[in-house]
């Protein structure tokens, strides 16, 4: 068996492999990382959580007991799985978020947003979207 002559690799040569290799990297990197955010689909996070929507809501009420429920979300928000209910009271047009640690039935948060409030935090939530 006869080898063919190699020449050495041109510095020109090895940078171009070296761009592709990180380049490859990075694809590898962002499909990992796309990998991660499919780990919080909605079916995901109901699969971690113990306490059911219905008893979340049972325990949000219970610090608002003449309030309704005008929205109800299961996420993660600062590491912590919650159930997040906006509620509504009689006489105001303010909505009392009270948020439910997914796991342990706690409240852990309660917040009063006014009007201006909730239109800054769903701006805030579409471009998140986007």
């Amino acid at each position: 068996m006869r080898l063919a002559y190699r020449p050495p690799m041109s510095m020109q040569t090895i940078k171009k492999q070296t761009m592709n290799i990180k380049l490859n990297l990075c694809c590898l990197l962002a499909a990992l990382m796309a990998a991660g955010c499919a780990s919080n689909s909605p079916e995901k996070l109901k699969s971690e959580a113990k306490i059911t929507e219905a008893d979340a809501r049972a325990i949000a009420l219970s610090k608002v007991p003449d309030g309704t429920i005008k929205e109800a979300e299961l996420e993660r928000e600062h590491g912590k799985l919650i159930w997040s209910f906006d509620v509504a009271r009689p006489g105001t047009k303010d909505i009392t978020e009270v948020n439910v640690d997914a796991k342990s039935g706690v409240i852990v948060a309660v917040d009063v947003e006014t009007p201006k409030a909730q239109a800054k935090e769903k701006d805030e939530d579409e471009k998140k979207e986007k």
